[in-house]
């Protein structure tokens, strides 16, 4: 597809009201040491919802003034988000704002999601600047925004915060406070997030590189061409899959369970198919901590609460539901008293201990398959007065030659009932990943959201 974009505007939007002086350094947790600095925005795609006599143009311009005015007010809330990144694990709360594009797409809403490009989606939606060419850290802008327009009036808002700051739920909790505020609804708009992350996982002054997350995939990632493909697996699909996996030692999979599962065996039979041989393979999964905390932890609680719950697959015949259960025991393991673990004067002891524990035991392995779930983050339910958006989207890689470690992002479909699953691999693999008839047999490949 062909895609013409105009940029509109830049600018920077400010909170409503300035951050005070005793908040001007936002230091970041301990488990906010662990990631790269990175953005890992999601797409939201609106019709337009009027009749066609409507001015589109002054409708358009009416609906950016309100998300610029409503995301200035939620800054006072969510204050750091305005601010930029320093070197040193903090944010400068300097008010500078947050890093806001407006453009216009010369096409139709329609005509985009009737088959959209991935690749397309970074490209033209997502609000670059020179730090994203240059990879520096310091002076980056914690949060970025673009809002584009399409002909029909239909609008796609990309937003992403540097993944230091927090994680998918601190995200989505930004953006159900910003949708709230636009449609003046106090009571979810107030819902005040909580920065005492610092306080209960005291950082690291002199944080070691080799506890860091690039340092510990670094022996994962592959250099090639990597492509990104959607495979959708609807609410039927999916209780299939459950009275396929179901088993004695699960007895109830959840639908993160079974659509990891049908894919890591997909993925590593594609991977076996192109080299020859069975690899064992670390299947990696994000787990939240706040739930796993006693008593648990606050869902607004900013920060990267997370952990990655980790099970080898050596077994070149898995079935489905001996990966269930795999998946189900490294995914529970994680419990409150690791959470309790992490906290105070100790935490940083205990979290490098098992860091090191994790590389020493998976030495020898060079296969990871590493999922992340939004299924739970109620994308589909930010409305900022409009409606609700038609699809909540990723950008995906069109065929670069980078260096990446395969990754799976599972998302909600719009009923919320199926999962749409985003596969980053590299394309000599997709190639027999994209034709393999037991995965197909549960998903579609690359369906308009249109339906």
């Amino acid at each position: 597809m062909v895609m013409e974009t105009q940029i509109i505007a830049r600018e920077c939007i400010k909170p409503s009201s300035p951050t005070p002086l005793h908040l001007k350094y936002y230091k970041l947790c301990l488990l906010d040491q662990y990631p790269n600095h990175y953005y890992a925005p999601r797409y939201l795609f609106y019709p337009f919802n009027l009749s066609g006599t409507a001015d589109i143009g002054a409708i358009v311009s009416k609906r950016l003034q309100l998300l610029k005015q409503s995301l200035s007010e939620t800054l006072v809330r969510y204050y750091p988000l305005a601010g930029k990144m320093t070197d040193n694990y903090s944010v400068d709360c300097n008010d500078e704002g947050v890093y806001f594009v407006e453009a216009r797409a010369l096409i139709s809403l329609n005509e985009f999601l009737s088959k959209p490009d991935l690749s397309l989606i970074f490209n033209k939606f997502f609000p670059a600047d020179g730090n994203d060419q240059s990879g520096q850290i310091a002076a980056a802008h914690a949060a970025k925004v673009q809002v584009t327009s399409f002909a029909c009036g239909g609008l796609v808002v990309c937003a992403g915060i540097s993944h230091m700051i927090g994680d998918g739920t601190t995200f989505s909790s930004f953006m159900k406070s910003w949708a709230a505020t636009a449609r003046k609804t106090l009571e979810e708009a107030v819902c005040r997030p909580s920065f005492d992350a610092s306080s209960l996982f005291p950082p690291r002054d002199a944080y070691p590189r080799e506890a860091t997350a690039k340092a510990q995939f670094a022996r994962f990632k592959k250099t090639g061409r990597f492509v990104t493909r959607r495979f959708v697996f609807e609410a039927k699909a999916i209780v299939d899959l459950k009275a396929k996996a179901t088993s004695s030692s699960v007895q109830h999979p959840t639908r993160v369970e079974v659509v990891s599962a049908i894919l890591s065996k997909c993925i590593m039979t594609a991977v076996k198919t192109k080299t020859g041989s069975h690899k064992p393979t670390l299947l990696t999964h994000a787990v939240n901590l706040r739930r796993k905390a006693r008593p648990p932890l606050s869902a607004h609680l900013v920060g990267n609460i997370i952990c990655h719950a980790n099970t080898l697959c050596t077994d070149d015949e898995a079935d489905l539901d001996g990966l269930v259960s795999l998946l189900r025991e490294a995914i529970t393991k994680p419990d409150a008293d690791f959470v309790r673990s992490l906290q105070g004067a100790g935490g940083f002891r205990n979290y490098f201990q098992a860091l090191k524990d994790e590389d020493e035991e998976y030495a020898d392995v060079k296969d990871r398959i590493t999922f992340t779930s939004s299924s739970s983050f109620g994308f589909y339910e930010i409305d900022f007065g409009w409606g609700k958006p038609i699809w909540v989207g990723l950008a995906g890689f069109g065929g670069s030659i980078i260096s990446f470690a395969t990754t799976v992002v599972l998302m909600n479909t719009r009923l919320g009932d199926g999962i749409e699953a985003y596969v980053f691999l590299l394309e000599d693999y997709m190639n027999f990943l994209q034709v393999d008839k037991e995965l197909l047999a549960f998903a579609t490949l690359d369906p308009s959201p249109l339906g």
